[in-house]
């Protein structure tokens, strides 16, 4: 029988980046891009959360979340860009992260914790926004590998090949 421990370390899926954004400013919109740089210890070049020491240097979310989200608030999409995360990835539970490190295209992130939804998503999504959003925040994570990120980059636990 598989214990516990191990169960959690059994992670063959790979994920992909569907969109990446960053938010140069408190309040500002996000800014979408197709590559951003990210750096040891600071998180992504032009977010506002770049910073060294921060638990929340890069935001994830996932993609199959956007669209749980969206069926709460009667919506027929929810574009990204409002949810104020960095990176949306598909295929892959980020929960499944914890504790770990991951790689995406050149850069190494580390799972540094849950990244809960704020007061604005009410405003943002509308009424229900915010709790249509628990549970579904995504992570935070902190960079130990300086490198690029792209979209189409694939997203796996650090020992895959």
């Amino acid at each position: 029988m598989i214990s516990l421990g191990e169960l959690v370390n059994i992670l063959p899926q790979t994920g992909s980046v569907e969109w990446i954004g960053v938010r140069p400013a408190k309040f500002a919109q996000m800014c979408a891009t197709t590559e951003i740089a990210a750096e040891v210890d600071r998180g992504l070049v032009g977010d506002r959360y770049a910073r060294r020491g921060g638990k929340r240097q890069v935001t994830l979310i996932q993609a199959e979340h956007l669209e749980a989200m969206a069926s709460m608030l009667d919506l027929a999409s929810l574009e990204p860009q409002y949810l104020r995360r960095n990176i949306v990835v598909r295929g892959l539970n980020l929960l499944a992260l914890k504790g770990k490190q991951f790689q995406i295209g050149g850069a190494v992130l580390e799972y540094s914790g849950l990244c809960h939804p704020c007061s604005r998503m009410e405003t943002v999504l509308g009424p229900g926004g915010y709790n249509a959003m628990r549970g579904h925040g995504g992570i935070n994570a902190k960079v130990v590998v300086a490198g690029n990120i792209r979209t189409n980059d694939k997203v796996r636990a650090r020992w895959q090949d």
